[in-house]
């Protein structure tokens, strides 16, 4: 690859890196299912090729189709913080529950949960829409069109580098863990993040709908 084919990759790779590597409900759901190690694999696979997915979406054109339809974005927005309070309720519910606290306790969510849950953070979230479909979109779209695969294969590449690395370096992390109160804190956390999130967008969508 020489470096004028190179540029493209590059500059997908970090734009997507740059918008991915945030504090969000994705990727702390990421990090709690690393953290107990349950169907890391097809969690990491499933963020990675939705994102690939969505950012060809977008450089292909879909993002100016979708930013013409505000009531889309509004239904997404209502639909996500429903979805996000839920979820941010158990997660501050699970705080006043040692016993589901420990690294490795029995009775963990099954593939078809963890996967449904992944689906959720991932296509009920306005923002995935925002960041991954229009603003790569556009960005992508502004290469010359021999360099947009490119693009969108750097792209690609940070989302699967960082979901990966989000998976699976969580383990590092479970001698703290091993502590109930540590995932208290992490509980604390992701409740009161998700329950942000999910009042964020409802404020969005209300003032939209007015």
């Amino acid at each position: 690859m020489t470096s004028a084919s190179l540029a493209p990759f590059v500059t997908g790779f970090l734009l997507s890196a740059a918008l991915i590597v945030a504090i969000g409900a994705q990727n702390l759901f990421v990090l709690r299912q690393g953290l107990r190690r349950e169907h890391v694999g097809p969690i990491v696979l499933f963020c990675g090729a939705a994102d690939a997915l969505l950012i060809l979406a977008g450089v292909a054109g879909v993002g100016a189709f979708l930013a013409a339809l505000p009531q889309l974005s509004t239904l997404l927005a209502l639909g996500g913080a429903g979805f996000l309070g839920w979820y941010g309720l158990r997660a501050l519910r699970r705080m006043a529950t040692p016993e589901a606290m420990a690294v490795n306790a029995a009775g963990g969510v099954t593939l078809a949960r963890a996967l449904l849950a992944t689906a959720g953070f991932t296509l009920l979230n306005p923002h995935v829409y925002l960041d991954t479909v229009l603003l790569m979109g556009a960005a992508g779209s502004a290469q010359p069109e021999a360099a947009r695969p490119l693009f969108v294969a750097g792209a690609a590449a940070a989302s699967f580098v960082w979901f990966a690395g989000l998976g699976y370096g969580a383990r590092l992390l479970r001698p703290l863990f091993a502590r109930p109160g540590a995932w208290r804190v992490l509980d604390a956390l992701v409740g009161v993040v998700m329950l942000g999130l999910a009042a964020s967008l409802a404020a969005r969508a209300l003032a939209a709908a007015s």
